[in-house]
């Protein structure tokens, strides 16, 4: 058997005045999220169909009500990075001497930059996480050229005139 539910009386009048004043979508929206349950018994599935939200959205827009007079103002975001193993700032902070290496020299390997992360963080970091480290502060794989620098392309061309037109499986 379900919870019986518990409204407040105190928050149905305040909903009952968001609702007469309020001029954004967002706060009437969760007003009427208070409302409806505690004036017309409406379940969360019927709140929401009158709404046009989703039923997990209506206990969201309750919450909302409940803790802030301004939902619209103070609303959470869904975004970021929820489990960051560093923040943006000890990252950059970590990069920081790879970055003049790759300067100076030109050139990075991930492995060092990664034995290196472990050896900070105490646990082993897949490969994908420096590279994700690395895109997430501008860093980019710098692909090689589609010739080697010391080519010669007129002994290139001489072996393809003498070589022989028919290949054989040994």
């Amino acid at each position: 058997m379900a919870r019986p539910r518990h409204i407040d009386s105190k928050l149905v009048t305040k909903a009952r005045q968001a609702v007469t004043v309020t001029t954004s979508v967002e706060q009437l929206r969760a007003a009427q999220a208070v409302l409806l349950p505690a004036v017309i018994g409406a379940t969360l599935e019927q709140t929401a169909a009158i709404l046009g939200v989703s039923r997990a959205s209506v206990p969201r827009l309750q919450r909302r009500f409940r803790q802030t007079r301004k939902p619209s103002s103070s609303r959470p975001r869904w975004g970021g990075r929820r489990r960051a193993l560093l923040s943006f700032e000890d990252e950059a902070k970590f990069l920081a001497p790879w970055e003049a290496q790759a300067k100076d020299a030109g050139l990075l390997v991930l492995s060092p930059i990664r034995a290196a992360l472990s050896q900070q963080l105490g646990r082993p970091v897949a490969a994908s996480v420096v590279w994700r480290l690395l895109a997430r502060h501008g860093w980019r794989k710098v692909a090689p050229d589609t010739r080697h620098p010391k080519s010669d392309p007129a002994a290139q061309e001489a072996w393809k005139k003498n070589s022989r037109k028919c290949w054989r499986p040994c």
